[in-house]
Protein backbone atom coordinates (compact mmCIF):
# COMPACT_ATOMS: atom_id res chain seq x y z
CA UNK A 1 0.00 0.00 0.00
CA UNK A 2 1.39 3.19 -0.87
CA UNK A 3 1.34 6.16 1.61
CA UNK A 4 2.37 9.46 1.13
CA UNK A 5 5.55 10.61 2.71
CA UNK A 6 3.82 14.12 4.10
CA UNK A 7 0.35 12.58 5.34
CA UNK A 8 1.48 9.59 7.57
CA UNK A 9 1.06 9.48 11.25
CA UNK A 10 4.21 9.01 12.01
CA UNK A 11 5.65 12.34 10.72
CA UNK A 12 4.14 15.99 10.99
CA UNK A 13 0.70 14.86 11.21
CA UNK A 14 -2.75 16.72 9.99
CA UNK A 15 -0.99 20.22 9.42
CA UNK A 16 1.30 18.10 6.48
CA UNK A 17 -1.59 16.70 5.29
CA UNK A 18 -3.25 19.91 4.93
CA UNK A 19 -0.19 21.60 2.75
CA UNK A 20 0.45 19.01 0.92
CA UNK A 21 -0.48 19.39 -2.98
CA UNK A 22 -3.16 17.21 -2.54
CA UNK A 23 -4.79 18.99 0.48
CA UNK A 24 -3.77 21.99 -1.17
CA UNK A 25 -6.50 20.82 -4.04
CA UNK A 26 -8.99 19.68 -1.54
CA UNK A 27 -8.94 22.69 -0.01
CA UNK A 28 -9.09 24.78 -3.38
CA UNK A 29 -12.11 22.45 -5.08
CA UNK A 30 -13.88 22.92 -1.40
CA UNK A 31 -13.84 26.33 -1.59
CA UNK A 32 -14.64 26.81 -5.48
CA UNK A 33 -17.82 24.44 -4.32
CA UNK A 34 -19.08 25.96 -1.46
CA UNK A 35 -18.38 29.95 -3.60
CA UNK A 36 -21.02 28.37 -6.33
CA UNK A 37 -23.68 26.79 -3.56
CA UNK A 38 -23.36 29.68 -1.91
CA UNK A 39 -23.69 32.45 -4.59
CA UNK A 40 -26.28 30.48 -6.73
CA UNK A 41 -28.33 27.94 -4.61
CA UNK A 42 -28.61 30.44 -1.56
CA UNK A 43 -32.33 30.15 -1.26
CA UNK A 44 -32.57 26.12 -1.53
CA UNK A 45 -29.66 26.44 1.29
CA UNK A 46 -31.77 28.47 3.91
CA UNK A 47 -34.60 26.32 3.32
CA UNK A 48 -32.49 22.83 4.09
CA UNK A 49 -30.84 24.85 6.63
CA UNK A 50 -33.12 23.84 9.84
CA UNK A 51 -32.76 20.41 9.27
CA UNK A 52 -29.34 20.47 8.49
CA UNK A 53 -28.95 21.64 12.03
CA UNK A 54 -31.17 18.93 13.41
CA UNK A 55 -28.75 16.55 11.25
CA UNK A 56 -25.70 18.27 12.80
CA UNK A 57 -27.08 17.44 16.42
CA UNK A 58 -26.61 13.37 16.46
CA UNK A 59 -23.59 13.57 14.31
CA UNK A 60 -21.66 15.67 16.25
CA UNK A 61 -22.72 13.27 19.65
CA UNK A 62 -21.73 10.45 17.80
CA UNK A 63 -18.27 11.37 16.07
CA UNK A 64 -17.51 14.74 17.87
CA UNK A 65 -16.57 14.21 21.21
CA UNK A 66 -15.19 11.83 23.58
CA UNK A 67 -16.33 10.80 26.71
CA UNK A 68 -13.95 10.05 29.78
CA UNK A 69 -10.66 8.81 29.00
CA UNK A 70 -10.53 5.61 26.36
CA UNK A 71 -7.00 6.47 25.46
CA UNK A 72 -5.56 6.29 28.82
CA UNK A 73 -4.18 2.62 29.21
CA UNK A 74 -2.78 3.88 33.28
CA UNK A 75 -6.66 3.10 34.39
Amino acid sequence: MHHDKNCSHEHKGFLACVLSWKGVALILVLAGISYYLLTVHLEHLAVALPYLFLLACPLMHIFGHRHGNHGDKDN
